[in-house]
């Protein structure tokens, strides 16, 4: 593969960040790039659960997030990804604050990739990790797709 576009890159940080779940969630996409992706969250009370704790599943769409783009700029530009299976280990409660989610690919394949996912607080601990398998697709699910969806005019291509 040539050098990764860094105008495609922010572009698609755009697009990522306009997606109704990822509004909701105020969970933006700060930065991706071949093997690595960062994400924020500043946890509200939206994000708590009825014991005063970041919610289970918002550390898992954080996670999911973080491993899935960070797989994103290792591929083929034509292909897409789907989750297959999420793991989330919850090492230590959040309930205020910012989150910061690093991901990190694993392994590529040509059906099958792997990644990683660490949630830090602003403190810099390790709050929860998790590993994604995620299945690559031919036409189904790709970066054109949420492309349409969002209603973005062309993207620069993926590679240079």
């Amino acid at each position: 593969m040539s050098e990764l576009n860094p105008n495609h890159v922010q572009m698609v940080i755009d697009i990522i960040n306009r997606g109704p779940y990822f509004r909701h969630l105020s969970m933006p996409v700060k930065d991706i790039g071949k093997g690595y992706s960062l994400v924020e969250l500043d946890i509200g009370n939206e994000h708590l659960n009825p014991f005063g704790g970041l919610h289970g599943g918002v550390y898992a769409s954080a996670i999911d997030t973080a491993a899935y783009w960070a797989v994103y700029c290792e591929l083929d530009e034509d292909v897409g990804l789907i989750s297959l299976d999420l793991k989330v280990d919850y090492l230590a409660p959040a309930n205020s604050g910012k989150l910061i989610i690093k991901g990190r690919s694993i392994k590529i394949g040509k059906t099958i990739c792997l990644a990683e996912a660490t949630a830090f607080d602003q403190n810099d601990k390790w709050v929860a990790h998790g590993i994604s398998k995620m299945m690559v697709t031919q036409g189904l699910q790709t970066i054109k797709d949420a492309l349409d969806f969002v209603g973005a005019e062309h993207l620069p291509p993926k590679f240079i």
